[in-house]
C-alpha cells in the first residue's frame, strides 16, 4: 500500500522525539520497505530452521505481506546514574565494568535505557495508530535484522505495517 513508507517516517520521528531519561538519546530508528522485507522474511524463516527457535516462521510471513516495517533500537547507551539496581547490578559502576555479552541483543543495559525504548516504541505505534496503519511490534524481526547487520544497534525491536481491508497482524 501507497504511502505506509511515509507513516514509518512519521512513526521514526515520533520514537526519536519521545521522552529520555536524564533527555539523553540512544535510541535510533530505520525504516524498511519493498525487496529488502522481503529478503529479511526469508532470512528471519531461515533463522528459525537453523537455531530451531519458534514463531520465526509465522513472523516471516507476516513481514513477507507488510509494506514497511520500522526498526527500533539503542546503541551505546550509558546507565542513567542512579545505582537502582535495575539491570542486576548494584551500581551503574558495575554494569559500566562488564564485558558485554553477544547474543541475539548486546547487554546488559540500563533498565533506563530499555524504558525509553519502549517508550519510544509507544510512541511510533501511537502514530501508526493515528494513521490508521495495522502494525505488530516483533521482536523477531529485531533479532534477524541486527543479525543480517542491517542495523549495528545493541537491542532492536521491528514494527511491521500493513493497510489492508483485514489486519494480517490479527490471525497469526
Amino acid at each position: 500500500m501507497e504511502g505506509l513508507d511515509i507513516v514509518a517516517k512519521l512513526m521514526a520521528i515520533s520514537a526519536t522525539t519521545s521522552p529520555k531519561s536524564r533527555g539523553e538519546n540512544f535510541v535510533c530508528t530505520k525504516v524498511l520497505c519493498g525487496p529488502e522485507l522481503i529478503e529479511l522474511a526469508k532470512d528471519m524463516e531461515a533463522f528459525g530452521q537453523r537455531t530451531g527457535k519458534k514463531d520465526f516462521d509465522r513472523d516471516a510471513k507476516g513481514v513477507a505481506a507488510c509494506d514497511a516495517a520500522l526498526l527500533v533500537g539503542i546503541k551505546g547507551a550509558k546507565p542513567v546514574g542512579l545505582n537502582c539496581g535495575a539491570c542486576g547490578y548494584a551500581t551503574c559502576a558495575e554494569l559500566e565494568k562488564t564485558p558485554k555479552t553477544k547474543g541475539e541483543f548486546f547487554g546488559p543495559i540500563c533498565a533506563f535505557r530499555l524504558l525509553d525504548m519502549g517508550i519510544a516504541i509507544g510512541s511510533a505505534v501511537k502514530t501508526a495508530s493515528l494513521h490508521n496503519a495495522d502494525n505488530r511490534i516483533m521482536y523477531r524481526l529485531g533479532v534477524v535484522a541486527r543479525e543480517k547487520g542491517l542495523v549495528d544497534w545493541d537491542f532492536v525491536m521491528g514494527i511491521s505495517l500493513s493497510a489492508t481491508g483485514k489486519n494480517i497482524f490479527f490471525d497469526r
